[in-house]
């Protein structure tokens, strides 16, 4: 089994200030733990290439689009000239700097790089170990640390100019992916299942936006025995009916009992147990086809070991 591994160290340089938990380190840490495991050679690595702005107005409007790439641009310039640019707020807390734009086109050129290699037969399925994270950015929206929705982008790359007909989303980060369903709600080619804590930021997902979202809000302080009697009974009926030939994973590994950020109690078996009934959908109908991107995940040790269980389990390692 050939998993593909995506990164590039423009994804390192982009940086939203000091002690913010979306952090360059966080890709340290899984690097840390592919090394300290013997598995940094055991998977297919490339470079992430970046992203054709077209395939990014699949999922985002032009306008949107074009917003970005003049502020980030800007900041870019600025950068370059020498002189320190502090981080440029687009909300209270998603912040830019002068790397940010080749950061956020390498991040979204990885999933659709991703994409290719799986639907060539070049890999079996693929990770993309990528930052800033997309699931929160809206059609018209950058927000939640994320400025282009990287799954979104990939997922209607399949669509549109691969020519898939049915493709899965599956979100276990612990915040709502508000932006992937924002975006892709209603589009009958594309089933989103998702797992999020309620309440929390960014406060939505308890009514989903159309019959192609099944959105699982769970309380605060739920375990992962509870949260995969949840994933059973009402991701895999719906995977099931719906035969993706293609599943897209938003990986957070936020809902880890050891991230400060959110307060469930998933452990690295439990992410292993989720990219497990993952797998046994996509090879039931997707020919193993998945391409999983990095979402949140804040606390560096349980980051690094839960992505190695995540990746682990998709090398079948």
């Amino acid at each position: 089994m050939t998993t593909a591994y995506l990164s590039h160290q423009d994804c390192h340089r982009h940086e939203m200030g000091g002690g913010h938990p979306e952090c360059p380190q966080r890709l340290d840490a899984i690097e840390d733990w592919l090394i300290a495991h013997g598995m940094d050679a055991a998977l297919d690595r490339h470079d992430a290439p970046k992203v054709d702005l077209a395939c990014l107005t699949r999922a985002h409007t032009a306008r949107y689009v074009a917003e970005m790439q003049a502020l980030l641009e800007g900041l870019e310039r600025e950068s370059a000239g020498g002189t320190p640019v502090p981080p440029r707020a687009l909300d209270p807390d998603t912040f830019a700097n002068g790397h940010t734009w080749a950061a956020a086109l390498r991040a979204a050129g990885a999933a659709v790089k991703a994409t290719d290699l799986v639907l060539d037969g070049q890999a079996e399925n693929a990770f993309c170990a990528v930052r800033p994270p997309g699931h929160h950015a809206t059609r018209e929206q950058a927000m939640g640390f994320c400025f282009f929705n990287n799954v979104a982008v990939a997922a209607r790359h399949a669509l549109d100019v691969r020519g898939l007909d049915r493709v899965a989303v599956v979100d276990f980060d612990v915040h709502h992916g508000n932006g992937t369903e924002d975006i892709l709600a209603n589009d009958d080619r594309v089933l989103m299942v998702s797992i999020f804590q309620d309440p929390l930021y960014p406060y939505s997902g308890g009514e989903p936006l159309g019959p192609n979202m099944v959105n699982v809000p769970v309380p605060p302080y739920t375990r992962g025995p509870e949260v995969r009697e949840m994933i059973e009974a009402l991701w895999m009926p719906a995977l099931e009916r719906f035969k993706p030939q293609m599943v897209f994973i938003s990986a957070g590994f936020d809902a880890h009992r050891e991230d400060d950020l959110a307060q469930l109690g998933l452990v690295e078996a439990d992410y292993e147990w989720i990219t497990m009934r993952i797998m046994d959908v996509a090879k039931r109908h997707a020919k193993g086809r998945i391409v999983s991107c990095l979402e949140g995940g804040y606390h560096l040790s349980a980051l690094g070991r839960s992505v190695g269980a995540h990746l682990r389990t998709l090398a079948g390692l």
